[in-house]
């Protein structure tokens, strides 16, 4: 079986420093149990056996510490590499090995001391973020390490972010703080908390990596994993939902044809409605199954259905908490439409990328093959300053979403300076 580590693509300087780093952590438990148990003897023979004689003679405390930020462009595998840390640090033998309890247990999301969280709607509030400090403050139940993974930690609110900070500044001996981001700038992680943790850069991985990941992991076909690979543009869950699911090439597809829908005004108010219409479509999918079976079952936990006495009000007084569940959810399926909005709007900036490397005869393979005729037709047509501008409007539309602006409106900007060019 791989370890923990084999799915983070194309990070080999990251999965260095990490596996030096829970090397180092089973050596701080090694040190704390030596000089009162026989723990510490059987934990190095262990460890020896597992991971070489190297793994039982990290000086303790070296290379580890007790708050993280993972960083790269998405689907780098920031949240992924996170996870993977945390279980080489609730590993038996503190290498990773992906085969004992404390890995495969903390890989399934299932293990007592490790919390993952991933924010339902667009933030993560301060009263979430108090009760999840105040949880890390517990003793570790497995003996190890009391992990915490914030998989957002860009949506901190500023309330949320300066609870975090207190937590950082005075952490519990057995608590460590993962954090994911896309990068460290202050708009993402404030200066504060950054100057606190370690910082694990990831990169974009190459297409050839992604593609070898689908094909050993995930059994798809050589060639379309090639493909996939190199139109998600390095995006490694990006890729396996492209090279899997037909849907999804389906709305791809439709995103490319944009370009040649633009033939005036109504045309441009057309296509905006059509992709945003699309990510809501998508977005409702993707959260609908998993909305209904949250309320199936707090209903049934507040009596719904039952037939004792008092069942019928106790469900009339659960109005407050249905309306709580309603508003998370609804939270949740903006963040799901934006995610698709996003999705989509990489897709189309691909496509202009594509166009402004032809106009430019620039020796890069373009991402999307499929559509590589009509972005060199596009080249033709536009020219270079052409291309870059219809890039730049879809970046802007992006950042633009980003910084809250509604959806239709960015997207219906964006599509009339793409025709207007």
């Amino acid at each position: 079986m791989p370890d923990v580590f084999a799915d983070l693509v194309g990070q080999d300087e990251a999965v260095d420093t990490l596996r030096r780093a829970a090397a180092a952590a089973a050596a701080v438990l090694r040190a704390a149990a030596a000089p009162t148990t026989a723990v510490g003897d059987e934990l190095d023979a262990l460890a020896e056996e597992a991971g070489g004689a190297e793994a039982a003679t990290v000086d303790p405390g070296a290379g580890m510490t007790h708050a993280w930020i993972f960083t790269g462009p998405p689907g780098s595998g920031r949240s992924v590499a996170a996870r993977a840390f945390a279980a080489a640090l609730q590993c038996a033998y503190g290498t990773g090995c992906g085969e004992c309890p404390g890995c495969h247990t903390t890989m399934a999301g299932t293990h007592a001391d490790v919390r993952m969280v991933v924010p339902d709607g667009l933030s993560i509030g301060v009263n979430e973020m108090r009760a999840l400090v105040l949880r890390a403050a517990s003793t570790p139940s497995g003996g190890r390490w009391q992990v915490v993974v914030i998989s957002d930690a860009d949506r901190l609110t500023e309330a949320a972010g300066n609870a975090l900070l207190k937590a950082i500044e005075e952490p519990p001996p057995r608590t460590v703080f993962l954090l994911c981001a896309p990068s460290t700038h202050p708009d993402d992680v404030s200066v504060t908390i950054r100057s606190r943790c370690r910082l694990v850069p990831l990169r974009q991985p190459a297409p050839d990596a992604v593609a070898e990941v689908l094909v050993r992991r995930d059994g798809v076909p050589p060639d379309v994993a090639r493909w996939a690979a190199a139109a998600a543009q390095g995006h490694v869950g990006r890729a396996r939902r492209l090279a899997n699911d037909p849907e999804a090439r389906k709305r791809r597809e439709a995103v490319l044809a944009v370009p040649r829908r633009l033939t005036g005004v109504g045309a441009a108010f057309d296509a905006a409605s059509a992709l945003i219409e699309a990510a809501e479509a998508e977005a409702e999918a993707s959260v609908a199954e998993t909305a209904a079976a949250e309320r199936a079952a707090l209903e049934t936990a507040l009596g719904a259905g039952g037939t004792g006495r008092g069942a019928a009000g106790a469900i009339r007084g659960a109005a407050g908490q249905l309306k709580d569940l309603e508003r998370r959810q609804k939270s949740r399926a903006t963040r799901a439409q934006r995610d698709a909005l996003d999705r989509a709007l990489v897709d189309l900036a691909g496509f202009y990328r594509d166009a402004l490397t032809m106009a430019l005869r620039a020796p890069v393979a373009p991402v999307h093959t499929d559509t590589a005729a009509l972005a060199g037709a596009g080249a033709q047509k536009w020219d270079a300053e052409g291309a870059l501008r219809r890039l730049e409007a879809v970046l802007e539309c992006r950042a633009a979403i980003e910084a809250n602006v509604k959806p239709r409106i960015a997207v219906e900007a964006m599509m009339l300076s793409l025709w207007k060019g």
